[in-house]
């Protein structure tokens, strides 16, 4: 409430709403599994799959976060270089022999552990072309581990390819991260077509978990806009946590770790927190 008795608004001009502390998990698993998807780069999903990962396993949650980018950017945000890797889940679903368990590393951070990727994945779009079941591919695979985590998040590649499909197929929910830029938007409808494809096709139980807007920029009147038309777009789709620009993010990744241990106290690392509570509070995770 305001001083003059009005509630007082968030970013997406809803009322600000503060969500409580998870309660405490008594037992571990099955994972609800979360793919990060847009098919346009630069828009915040690698930097939300971390950051949203640490502020769920900060709240207690066992967190398998999934690198599914050729790139391996998931990886190296975690300080592993992509390029010495031996294992990625390229083998996991090329090699039936190669079992998960052996792929997944621990990270230094309580609650956290990475799938990781590097180039190798780029041959698998090709290569998953003549496989029987070939969108399954990835869901096989996680549901050998599903029972030791209550998140996986998946951080997809920017397209809509076949690894994609095989990630959205996995997944129980979706998470779209949309920077608040008017590019940004056009492209989102094909986004939404695929989900539904997949949806309809081959995995029912798939759904939009919701929006989530990045890179807002409060002082610009570009941000805003944006943010109303994807609130028009998606209404109770868009979350109200809303992730402002700063230059604390970029610096985290060059550290290797979550802003949520680089910079605890900044308003970013209590943005993610936030995120995380709602996604909980919405039946997102447990």
């Amino acid at each position: 409430m305001t001083e003059s008795g009005e509630q007082q608004l968030g970013p997406t001009g809803r009322p600000l709403r503060i969500y409580p502390d998870p309660a405490p998990l008594q037992s571990h698993g099955p994972a609800r599994i979360i793919s990060m998807v847009n098919q346009k780069g630069g828009v915040g999903k690698t930097t939300s799959t971390i950051n949203l990962g640490a502020a769920l396993a900060e709240a207690g949650r066992k967190v398998l976060l999934v690198d599914f980018d050729p790139q391996g950017a998931l990886s190296a945000g975690f300080g592993i270089n992509p390029h010495e890797l031996d294992l990625t889940v390229y083998n996991v679903m090329m090699d039936r022999k190669v079992d998960i368990r052996d792929v997944i590393q621990t990270t230094e951070f309580e609650n956290i552990d990475l799938l990781p990727a590097n180039i190798d994945l780029s041959a698998a779009e090709v290569q998953l072309v003549n496989e029987v079941a070939r969108e399954q591919v990835l869901s096989s695979a996680l549901r050998k581990v599903a029972a030791d985590y209550d998140v996986i998040l998946i951080d997809c590649q920017p397209s809509l390819g076949l690894l994609t499909v095989n990630a959205l197929t996995a997944s129980d929910g979706v998470i779209i991260p949309l920077i608040c830029e008017f590019f940004a938007l056009r492209a989102v409808a094909l986004l939404v077509d695929s989900i539904d494809k997949v949806q309809d096709r081959l995995n029912p139980r798939l759904q939009i978990d919701g929006v989530v807007a990045t890179m807002f920029d409060s002082r610009t009147l570009h941000s805003k806009e944006v943010l109303a038309r994807i609130m028009d777009a998606f209404g109770d789709k868009v979350f109200d946590t809303v992730i402002k620009r700063t230059i604390k993010f970029p610096d985290a990744t060059v550290s290797a770790e979550p802003i949520l241990t680089y910079a605890t106290n900044h308003p970013g690392a209590d943005a993610y927190r936030q995120l995380a509570r709602e996604l909980i509070a919405r039946g997102g995770a447990r």
